[in-house]
């Protein structure tokens, strides 16, 4: 079970890998905050034509919503807006880096506000393993000299601290909702206020002068780095517990490496070895003692906790 979740783990890392190169090419012609408006409406049209195809309709009530709007300014309006405005002003070497804080605002949140998730030795090991394996990867750029303004710094590790409260707070409240319901729920309701606010912002913004470069890149990002790596969260935070899942900021910097050896002919290094090894014992020690007994979705469901939100 514990290699399902690995398996989970690496396949969300694989939606979300990728996307600091599609943010790069989307914000050199669309306003930071747009481009996460576009993606995460992209990726509520999606999962919510899911539902409508699968005749399921979501919840009505008013606590599911307020549960939702709250989960989705934190897990993606805020942290998808500053670290798209922040990687203007700071290299992906720093930017991976101030991401890795996501983990260990996550276990230190989590300590204060979920009584199955307190910090142990493994945990707090595995974070700093993981780290540590981030900064060898990263640690070729950094020598070669990177820059990054305050502004920038700042705005990418408050989107970490950000991602850290999202994860924490969908852990406690919406992981007992019917798979998709509540990424849909959450994806909509940012959509419902983001989009409208990003568009009003940047009036002079026309679809018909954007590159196809771009078009691809917010689709991939909305499709594959919104719709599907938010159902892959959800289902990996009912098995998991919060401070796994955070782990998937480690991984994502391998992604990095791997296609620069695939399409930049990079040699594999000594240290990208020891920075992957390293990255994965973290993840293992965290994933010590964590696991659940995951939901079958359809069969076991609770629907006595789900009936509170029609």
């Amino acid at each position: 079970m514990k290699n399902k979740n690995l398996f989970l783990l690496i396949l969300l890392a694989s939606c979300w890998g990728p996307s600091f190169l599609f943010i790069k090419i989307a914000v050199a012609e669309v306003s930071p905050m747009l481009v996460a408006g576009l993606r995460i409406g992209i990726g509520a049209f999606v999962l919510n034509m899911m539902l409508f195809v699968k005749k399921e309709r979501l919840p009505l009530k008013s606590h599911f919503w307020k549960k939702v709007f709250v989960a989705g300014f934190f897990a993606q309006a805020l942290p998808f807006t500053l670290i798209n405005w922040g990687e203007q002003f700071v290299d992906s070497s720093i930017a991976s880096l101030l991401n890795g804080l996501t983990p260990l605002s996550t276990i230190v949140l989590a300590q204060l506000m979920l009584k199955d998730e307190k910090m142990t030795r493994n945990k707090v090991r595995g974070v700093f393993l993981g780290l540590l394996g981030l900064m060898i990867l990263v640690a070729p750029s950094l020598v070669g000299g990177v820059t990054g303004t305050t502004q920038g710094i700042l705005a990418i590790t408050l989107a970490a601290m950000s991602y850290g409260v999202g994860l924490v707070f969908i852990r406690k409240n919406l992981i007992n909702v019917p798979p998709i319901h509540a990424p849909a729920a959450q994806l909509l309701s940012v959509t419902a206020y983001l989009l409208p606010l990003s568009l009003f912002l940047t009036p002079e913004f026309s679809f018909s002068t954007l590159g196809t470069d771009v078009i691809v890149s917010i689709s991939v990002l909305g499709v594959f780095g919104t719709a599907v790596a938010f159902v892959l969260y959800f289902k990996l935070l009912e098995r998991t517990s919060a401070g796994y899942v955070s782990m998937v900021t480690y991984l994502m910097p391998i992604y990095g490496v791997i296609l620069g050896i695939i399409f930049l002919d990079e040699q594999l290094t000594i240290w990208m070895i020891l920075g992957a090894a390293s990255i994965l014992s973290g993840i293992s020690l965290v994933n010590k003692r964590v696991e659940r007994s995951p939901r079958v979705f359809g069969k076991n469901l609770d629907r006595s906790y789900y009936s509170q939100f029609r």
